[in-house]
């Protein structure tokens, strides 16, 4: 089992790692398929929604069909979907077919987030201690290597069609091969678990408010990142008078620092436990952003949005771990939940902020997230599992390592 376990693991981190890639991918892209389409940036911003609205469709629609069929059938199914959809972005040739390409790729993504995430919440039942961050690192590895890919081939004059077509195939690639690591039917049981867990029959249908708590929360820090990801750069930008290179380091500050902070979460949930993880991590991020958003000084700034990715870095994992844990039976379902809230609360960031800079400065808007991390850093005990549900087993300080 160690070694079935171990080669899921690396199958999850090549899914996750093919996620952000793809989504990578088309970001590096945008501005020569924004020419080539002839549209300006007002419809692309309404295009981009339908982007959104199809990854919120994707992930409430897989989160029961995983559960039913499977992550093993579900995640290459939709690793498949969203290597193909990331080619058509690059075929299209006006607003109406960059939309369809859009959604399509969108569906696409929600599937694969929600789908790979219950596989990963198995992997970490199966090795009995916290995994999940570091798969949310792998996401943000794939995203950093199309940054490098896409200007590379960009540099050698290759046109969009051609790099998100090779794009797709490679993706469809590793979508087959890594397929046969994945865990199958009879492994995903909790070891020393009953066949049925508390969620399973008739009541599973429905979501528990537990569930709906803690996609309050993603809610409420994936817009926080949503708003670090469009405004941060601009706030350099803007605010402190940074020049264009200077400025561009305030995002790379807070993306290294986040994939930094989630390669070194999971040992810290392991020792202290995902409510620490939650707690002292959005009470950083908040003290983070305050400063950045005080500072008149553009190096203490970039300081700010470091420790503002360091501290957001491990919560969205703890929060689709817990409900994850939640219920065997519903693990996909409940993912699919939280991690559709926490979607548009990314989307929703930095659209609230935009109408918001008519009434105050632009770094004073940045006291809505902080207020946001100040919740979710209060309401951190939400992790704790009910009394009815088994606690994981570093949540109940039972810890049995797998290495690997």
């Amino acid at each position: 089992m160690d070694r079935q376990l171990r080669a899921a693991r690396l199958a999850t981190f090549a899914y996750f790692t093919l996620n952000g890639f793809l989504l990578g991918m088309w970001i590096v892209h945008i501005p020569d398929i924004e020419h080539r389409t002839g549209i300006g940036h007002a419809v692309l911003g309404w295009l981009l929604l339908l982007l959104g609205a199809g990854a919120f469709a994707g992930m409430q629609a897989v989160g029961p069909l995983t559960d039913r069929f499977g992550a093993r059938a579900a995640v290459p199914l939709s690793a498949a979907l969203c290597s193909a959809a990331v080619a058509l972005p690059g075929l299209a040739a006006n607003a109406w077919t960059l939309g369809a390409a859009l959604l399509t790729l969108g569906v696409g993504n929600g599937c694969l987030d929600v789908s790979m995430n219950a596989h990963a919440i198995h992997v970490e039942r199966g090795y009995r201690r916290p995994v999940m961050s570091a798969f949310h690192a792998a996401f943000s590895i794939g995203g950093g290597l199309a940054a490098l890919i896409g200007a590379r081939t960009l540099s050698w004059g290759w046109s969009p069609t051609v790099t998100l077509a090779t794009a797709a195939v490679l993706g469809l690639a590793v979508a087959a091969m890594a397929r046969p690591a994945l865990l199958r039917p009879d492994h995903l049981r909790t070891p020393g678990a009953p066949a049925t867990s508390p969620s399973a029959g008739p009541r599973a249908r429905r979501t528990p408010r537990r569930i709906w708590a803690l996609a309050a929360l993603a809610l409420m820090v994936m817009l926080c990142e949503g708003v670090a990801n469009d405004w941060s750069t601009l706030h350099l930008r803007n605010v402190l008078g940074a020049p264009a290179a200077v400025a561009a380091l305030a995002y790379g500050s807070f993306a290294t620092a986040m994939t930094v902070g989630r390669l070194l979460a999971d040992r810290i949930a392991a020792r202290l436990g995902p409510v620490a993880v939650l707690r002292y991590g959005a009470f950083g991020a908040a003290v983070g952003l305050a400063v950045t958003a005080l500072s008149p000084w553009v190096p203490l700034a970039l300081a700010g949005w470091a420790v503002f990715g360091l501290g957001l870095s491990g919560c969205v994992p703890q929060l689709l771990s817990a409900a994850g844990h939640t219920g065997e039976n519903a693990a996909a379902t409940n993912v699919s939940r939280v991690a559709g809230l926490g979607y548009l609360g990314m989307l929703a960031g930095p659209a609230v902020i935009g109408p918001l800079t008519q009434l105050l400065p632009l770094n004073l808007t940045f006291f809505l997230p902080v207020a946001c991390c100040a919740v979710a850093a209060s309401a951190a005990g939400i992790l704790r599992p009910p009394s009815h549900h088994a606690t994981t087993p570093w949540e109940a300080g039972t810890v049995d390592t797998i290495q690997g």
